[in-house]
């Protein structure tokens, strides 16, 4: 007996010692497990930067835009989405067809795995049902029963579910998900969220759990012109692009996150993109939020200064319009589809307009401002001042005359100029746009001597020679712009005959953008440099105020090379263009202001949209030229491809417009108080 109450009494000190350690010495720690939480952050939306123009005009601000969001915490389970997503179909419409494009296979079936879990069980054998949940996740979605996914496709209520299903499961979280939002100018949401609807969700949100509105941020336009260079955002049924996507991730950027999909949105993403707000979620060992806590309020993305001037650019896209619509009234201009204008200031590559217009088959004329630098061009006699600079640089003398007279080699046809000008120097070739100078230059470089109907023996190297010097200006290599998918033009590598080397000298086999043209004539203008066109001339901190805060970063002028030609050959070449627009010249008496330049028809064939006309001869009609011919505050290209016979001079009536618009323009600046325009409505 005295054993077992010894035994008993040894058992109740060692409880009493365990209970003493557990409440004295291990006592904190558990009360710690006990009261544990979790802390997790989220992000909420936070406007781009702004754009302004050079004259600190908003050209693109921002706008509030309601959205109708759906935010998954700890304890949200795919049953809870499913159940919040039926309710919420009562109050909101998606067009069917959106649905269609947005919901793919895999779509379909993790949203019938959702709503069907006892059928998703029994997709597994007892031996699959042990595995990890990813591991029967990728089971079950191969074996979900095609029948079952068709008819979810074929029933619009299912189909709608599957998408609301898709967008509560798409982020971090406590994020808030965009279910569907307000369209604004300019945006191109695929859905467009109703006051009705919005009204009726706010009214019903103690019914919705995970559902709530609240204020998203669009893009807007107060002014018309540019708004494809601006660019545009991914929809936030989109998020980041997946071409980029390691680029996002890596900035930290969620995958729902709205980015710039083209242009300017797209090339200064790093610096446009916000710093979203940052809330801290506290959380208990159940997943239930103890508190929330903004830790960080965000700020608005960087602003851009850009070097266009709006109320020219109105200007510049009403004149192309107007004389796009003059000669295609003229019936042998029916092929003729579009036009183009770049202005720039000379020296330090500044793009103060960069107009496109296109006619679509219905007759109406959108804005093509970026085939300005993606598009290229066969530009005529506008490229022979590079002809001439490129002779200089191989050491013709400046002195120097051809006979101009028809030309042939053996096997060929004559070639020559549209009149026969006899004795002729650099001056007159320019002035009168002689083809036949050029193609003495062609064959000086070759190192060819002109023999009637004797050998053309030029070889690939005369032609490699030959664009090297046009390289110099810009032509045929990319211009550098700061805005992406610029085309360099087009050189065609292997030329079909060693005779294309007359024709690339005269503007008319290798093509040009517009935008390379504007920058070949800026570097006659500023006296030899090729300077780097920009669009952006300064990045800004955001201020609170419309107007643009301290300078963050300062986007100098670049000149991207000399052109190794002395200041006396470049002088005779711009003697040349102001002879172009002077008596006697082949702009004489369409300029009113001091232009110069050079006037350029290629003849050519139509290659556009309308392919029953492919093949068909036209002309490309062109001019480049800077104003004041002395002391040039511009330089500028114009090309209108595929006109007809009419002789309607589209070209040289829209330089002589632009340059007017330009010149009244910088009197009315000059006039105003402060130096520039007020942000008028357009």
């Amino acid at each position: 007996m005295n054993i077992f109450f010894f035994i008993v009494f040894i058992l109740f000190v060692a409880l009493v010692v365990r209970l003493g350690i557990v409440q004295i010495v291990q006592g904190e720690e558990f009360a710690e497990v006990v009261s544990r939480t979790d802390t997790d952050y989220a992000r909420l939306p936070a406007p781009r930067g702004k754009m302004f123009d050079r004259y600190q005009r908003v050209v693109v601000d921002n706008i509030r835009v309601p959205a109708i969001t759906y935010t998954v915490d700890k304890t949200t389970k795919a049953s809870d989405k499913i159940a919040t997503a039926k309710k919420l179909s009562k109050y909101i419409q998606y067009d069917q067809k959106f649905l269609e494009s947005e919901l793919k296979p895999i779509d379909l079936k993790d949203y019938w795995l959702a709503a069907n879990p006892k059928k998703a069980i029994k997709l597994l054998n007892k031996d699959e049902l042990k595995l990890k949940g990813n591991e029967t996740y990728r089971i079950q979605i191969d074996r979900v029963p095609e029948e079952e996914t068709n008819k979810i496709a074929a029933n619009y209520e299912q189909l709608e579910l599957a998408y609301l299903y898709k967008r509560f499961s798409s982020g971090y979280q406590y994020e808030p998900q965009v279910v569907k939002s307000k369209n604004v100018t300019g945006e191109e949401l695929a859905s467009n969220l109703t006051d009705e609807e919005l009204s009726t969700v706010s009214e019903r949100l103690e019914e919705l759990p995970g559902v709530d509105v609240i204020t998203d941020w669009g893009r807007e336009y107060p002014y018309e012109q540019l708004q494809n260079l601006f660019g545009g955002l991914t929809s936030p049924e989109q998020g980041i692009l997946q071409e980029r996507e390691e680029f996002y991730l890596s900035r930290d950027y969620s995958r729902n996150e709205r980015v710039g999909k083209s242009y300017l949105e797209y090339e200064y993403e790093d610096y446009l993109n916000p710093r979203k707000a940052k809330v801290k979620y506290t959380s208990d060992k159940s997943g239930n939020v103890v508190s929330t806590e903004v830790v960080d309020e965000g700020r608005r993305g960087y602003d851009l200064k850009l070097s266009f001037d709006i109320e020219l650019q109105k200007e510049v896209d009403k004149i192309v319009e107007e004389e796009l619509r003059n000669a295609r009234s003229l019936g042998a201009n029916y092929l003729m589809d579009r036009a183009f204008v770049v202005i720039m200031e000379p020296y330090n590559g500044d793009v103060l307009a960069m107009s496109g217009k296109l006619v679509n088959e219905k007759g109406e004329i959108n804005d093509y401002s970026y085939g300005a630098f993606t598009t290229q061009y066969e530009i005529g006699s506008t490229i022979k001042g590079a002809t001439v600079l490129a002779g200089f640089q191989n050491e013709i003398p400046h002195s120097q005359t051809y006979y101009d007279a028809p030309i042939k080699f053996k096997g060929t046809p004559w070639k020559k100029s549209y009149m026969q000008m006899n004795n002729t120097g650099v001056l007159k070739a320019l002035q009168k746009s002689s083809n036949v100078y050029m193609f003495y230059v062609a064959m000086d470089i070759a190192g060819i001597r002109y023999v009637k109907d004797g050998p053309f023996s030029a070889t690939k190297e005369d032609f490699q020679k030959l664009r090297n010097y046009f390289a110099q200006f810009g032509l045929g290599v990319p211009t550098g712009i700061d805005l992406p998918n610029e085309s360099p033009g087009l050189v065609v590598e292997e030329p079909d005959s060693v005779g294309k080397l007359l024709d690339i000298v005269i503007g008319q086999y290798d093509t040009y953008t517009p935008l390379q043209m504007a920058q070949y004539v800026s570097a006659i203008a500023n006296g030899g440099y090729r300077i780097q066109p920009r669009v952006v001339t300064s990045i800004h901190s955001p201020v609170e105020e419309n107007t643009l805060g301290p300078v963050a970063i300062e986007q100098f002028p670049k000149v991207l090379n000399k052109v190794d030609n002395s200041q006396a050959d470049i002088e005779l070449v711009k003697r040349g263009f102001k002879m172009v627009t002077s008596a006697g010249g082949t702009a004489a008496t369409h300029f009113e202001l001091d232009v110069s330049g050079k006037t350029g028809t290629s003849e050519t064939h139509y290659y556009g949209p309308k392919r029953s006309a492919w093949g068909r001869k036209t002309n490309n009609l062109s001019f480049v030229g800077y104003f004041p011919s002395d002391k040039p505050e511009i330089s500028f290209s114009i090309v209108v491809p595929w006109a007809g016979t009419e002789g309607y001079p589209v070209n040289k009536k829209i330089g002589n417009r632009i340059t007017k618009a330009y010149a009244e323009l910088q009197k009315k600046y000059a006039s105003s108080t402060n130096g520039n325009e007020t942000n008028e409505e357009n």
